[in-house]
């Protein structure tokens, strides 16, 4: 099998610069590999989900001139077929062979309770020896990480492999939501499993998720996401040096369709990320060069 990379947006926000140059740095290096591309949108969170989140990923796409090979052709295709909710039983299946394996416990702690109890923010594991059942109401699902939880990985951007220690990072993380459904990570996890999707792209905010995907293919034994290699690029910042989020106004990608403005910026940037100079007028000049 080549490579098989993916384009993940969540329609919770509007696009900016940052997810734009994260979508162009990902089809530059596949088509580079002569490998596909997939657009899988992350839907889970359907409290900020709007249409018009969904609609501004299209747009965006085809403002920036990329493509995929595989995935939804619209808005309307994406809920009808693609939608994250039509692969809740892979989700779920995938938790429960975790809790067979008793690696999973009921947390009902509040966000107040875990800010009094880490200084950090990071859970300091208050539920983890109260035994609570797994079906407790109003409560959520967290993984036993080992006290000393080492995991690694293969970093294509440094060409070496990246070892973090995840229970220093991140505590016994979140699996389950207290409303149920499957969190970010089991489902990221069995989507790219899914998908076969070999070369996985993001922000280096997210090197703590990759070690906790890491961690949970281990123990499933989901021994093709521990062969995946990654590329964790730098994240864009606003003028006060804070890490763009998305919104209306100037930092969205919106913003500049509508003022008529060229996608060139964006694709200097993945460009920049990539370590190569890159004046061109396509991403597909991009990608020739990177090739050679």
């Amino acid at each position: 099998m080549g490579l098989r990379s993916r384009i993940a947006p969540t329609p919770s926000g509007l696009l900016h610069p940052g997810n734009g140059a994260s979508f162009v740095l990902t089809w530059v290096i596949a088509r580079a590999a002569k490998g596909q591309v997939l657009l899988r949108i992350d839907d889970l969170d359907r409290a900020r989900f709007r249409m018009e989140y969904l609609d501004d990923i299209f747009f965006t796409l085809d403002w920036l001139g990329i493509d995929y090979d595989e995935g939804p052709a619209s808005s309307q295709d994406f809920l009808d077929r693609f939608s994250q909710s039509r692969r809740t039983d892979l989700y779920h299946e995938a938790l429960r062979q975790l809790a067979d394996l008793n690696l999973l416990y009921a947390c009902d702690c509040s966000r107040k309770r875990i800010r009094e109890q880490s200084q950090d923010g990071r859970y300091a594991g208050f539920c983890r020896n109260r035994q609570l059942s797994l079906d407790s109401p109003d409560s959520a699902w967290r993984i036993k990480l080992p006290d000393d939880c080492a995991v690694s990985f293969k970093e294509r951007q440094r060409e070496m492999y990246v070892s973090l220690n995840l229970s220093q990072l991140m505590g016994d993380f979140i699996l389950k939501q207290k409303d149920g459904s499957p969190a970010y990570q089991i489902a990221s996890l069995c989507d790219d499993l899914h998908w076969n999707i070999n070369l996985i792209v993001r922000g280096e905010d997210l090197l703590p998720s990759t070690g906790a995907q890491i961690f949970l293919a281990q123990q499933l034994g989901y021994d093709d996401f521990q062969k995946a290699t990654f590329f964790h690029h730098p994240l864009l910042t606003d003028a006060a040096g804070e890490k763009l989020s998305k919104s209306a106004g100037s930092t969205a990608l919106a913003s500049w369709r509508a003022a008529g403005e060229s996608p060139r910026a964006v694709w200097r940037q993945a460009a920049q990320w990539l370590g190569i100079e890159y004046q061109g007028e396509t991403p597909g000049e991009m990608a020739a060069m990177f090739r050679t």
